[in-house]
């Protein structure tokens, strides 16, 4: 029987950054803090140039030849590599299912918090999985599991849309719903204009008093 590895006490290894005295290359070609080009010089003269900049000498690109170095505030330029980092964390955000699960008996309290769940779950963006669970004889009332399914599609449609519609699985009816990506457009019934055309009849003009009293003289 072989030997148990012993346990490694010690603590992980850090890879350092290679900036100022870590870097060995005996060449370099350096590029000042404001982009300007220093050309190809020794490591020592670089150091002291970084130093007289109050700045760092750190490495950029260890595979050129000669290496190049880049004069800058390295604690500067680590504060906005972690900031953008954690940016990009936040903004690659990976869409998940979240389940809501119900029976097709169930009572206005308990479907109103089910609608609460699928409402934070898409807000986060992730899809939501309305799983309608039949129980003995209940299989037999299918129809009344999509039409509640459907309800729940209505009463979501502000926040999502329909990806798969209901549909039974086993025992279970089953309908996936999506965030929405373009916001939903009612009609409003009130400020319609009609589109059906309304005739209008012109009356025809008034006689006014003058002409009636001629009228009157020639009769």
């Amino acid at each position: 029987m072989p030997p148990r590895p012993r346990f490694d006490r010690r603590a992980p290894v850090r890879e350092l950054p290679n900036i100022n005295d870590r870097i060995n290359y005996p060449k370099l070609r350096v590029v000042d803090a404001d982009g300007t080009q220093l050309g190809v010089i020794n490591r020592e003269e670089a150091l002291d140039v970084a130093k007289d900049r109050e700045l760092d000498l750190v490495l950029v690109s260890e595979k050129a030849d000669p290496p190049v170095c880049r004069i800058m505030d390295y604690g500067k330029f680590k504060f906005e590599q972690e900031k953008k980092a954690k940016e990009a964390k936040k903004k690659s955000h990976q869409t998940e299912v979240k389940e809501v699960k119900m029976r097709y008996k169930i009572d206005q309290h308990d479907y109103n918090v089910r609608i609460g769940q699928a409402v934070r779950f898409l807000k986060s963006g992730d899809k939501v999985k309305c799983t309608v669970i039949f129980r003995g004889r209940e299989i037999q009332h299918t129809a009344l599991a999509e039409t509640l399914l459907r309800r729940m599609a209505k009463d979501l449609e502000e926040q999502a849309e329909i990806q798969q519609a209901p549909k039974r699985e086993g025992r279970n009816m089953i309908m996936f719903l999506t965030p929405r990506k373009t916001p939903l457009i009612k009609a409003d019934k009130e400020n319609q204009i009609p589109t059906r055309a309304v005739r209008t009849i012109t009356a025809p003009p008034r006689a006014t008093a003058a002409a009636k009293t001629q009228l009157n003289k020639d009769q």
